[in-house]
């Protein structure tokens, strides 16, 4: 095809999408709410997912460790599993009966913990600052009486491991691995706030999975409607280019370029009103919540999103509807 003849076509697809003006109006406006619903589809579904990481974070597990303070006060006091050849000390405690003798021993446990799959950090957490962070929330009387466990082989608290993981969905196999670590006695974990975590962040991207097909459709019935409009309106003037050899590209282009221009338009205007929409419900929700995903960093994302629906559903639409009429009305051109 001759570059002037793709300029002219080109040319009759602006032309179609003024002259049916109104049309382009309707259907410009409806691509634009479906845009603005699935764009705010996109920001809940990324602000929420922010939200959940953020819960994820602050949901760690504590793996507490066979040492010295679980074989004197813990479950290691009632199962010495130590050698009775071995000397014990003033408490009866003998360093075969626990696994953990010093803190380079524990730190290194914890570096066995940071290697397994799906762990995203280990903190290490001493004895003293289990019972300090113990006390923080204990009345001045309490903290007063509680001092004695401060003295030497009073603190009954072993040492533990602070763990945050990377995926809560792995939480049970991960925590699985965790256990069967020589050296880890226990752990306390919130395994019923793990699920309902992973179940909301599945059940959002389900459903926004859903909003965005369905509005796809509905985007692309509405091109599809419009185009249709234009094709009528030029029933005769399709049927003249037919009758003197046109062929099906050469007939389809102006519409194609008529449902890309709609699309494109639908584009640029749900990408401003989005941003509008955004920003008025983020003062309000800092306000109440705090820190949101800002519109900047999602906004080429969303403009290529607009932008791909836009002439998608341009393209898609002018190609079914106008090859569906070019078939049915074959026979009528050859006739003209």
């Amino acid at each position: 095809m001759k570059l002037s003849s793709v300029k002219y076509l080109v040319g009759e697809g602006f032309k179609n999408t003024w002259t049916n003006r109104l049309m382009t109006i309707a259907s410009v406006g409806v691509l634009v709410a479906c845009m603005v619903i699935i764009g705010l589809a996109v920001m809940i579904s990324e602000n929420v997912n922010m939200a959940m990481g953020n819960l994820e974070k602050q949901n760690v597990v504590m793996a507490y460790m066979e040492d010295y303070s679980w074989a004197l006060y813990g479950d290691g006091a009632n199962q010495k599993k130590g050698d009775s050849t071995e000397k014990a000390d003033k408490n009866g405690i003998r360093p075969s009966d626990y696994t953990i003798h010093n803190e380079a021993e524990a730190k290194a446990l914890c570096d066995q913990i940071a290697k397994i799959d799906n762990v995203a950090s280990v903190t290490f957490v001493s004895s003293k600052e289990g019972l300090e962070s113990a006390t923080k929330s204990m009345l001045e009387s309490q903290k007063e009486y509680f001092t004695f466990l401060e003295e030497k082989d009073q603190n009954p608290l072993p040492c533990a491991a602070k763990i945050a993981m990377a995926d809560m969905e792995l939480f049970d196999e991960t925590i699985k691995k965790i256990e069967q670590l020589e050296g880890i006695d226990s752990i306390q974990s919130n395994s019923g706030l793990a699920q309902t975590l992973a179940a909301i962040k599945n059940g959002i991207t389900v459903a926004g999975i859903w909003i965005i097909a369905i509005l796809m459709i509905i985007s692309l019935v509405i091109v599809s409607n419009t185009i249709r409009v234009t094709m009528y309106t030029r029933k005769l003037e399709i049927g003249i280019m037919k009758a003197v050899g046109a062929t099906d590209t050469f007939v389809r282009l102006p519409f194609v370029v008529e449902g890309m221009v709609i699309g494109i338009i639908s584009a640029l205007i749900s990408e401003g009103l989005l941003y509008c929409c955004y920003r008025i419900a983020t003062e309000t929700i800092i306000k109440t919540f705090g820190g949101v995903i800002a519109f900047s960093e999602m906004a080429w994302v969303l403009l290529l999103l607009f932008m791909g629906i836009g002439i998608l559903s341009g393209v898609i639409g002018s190609v079914i509807i106008i090859s569906k009429y070019l078939r049915k009305e074959g026979s009528e051109f050859a006739a003209i």
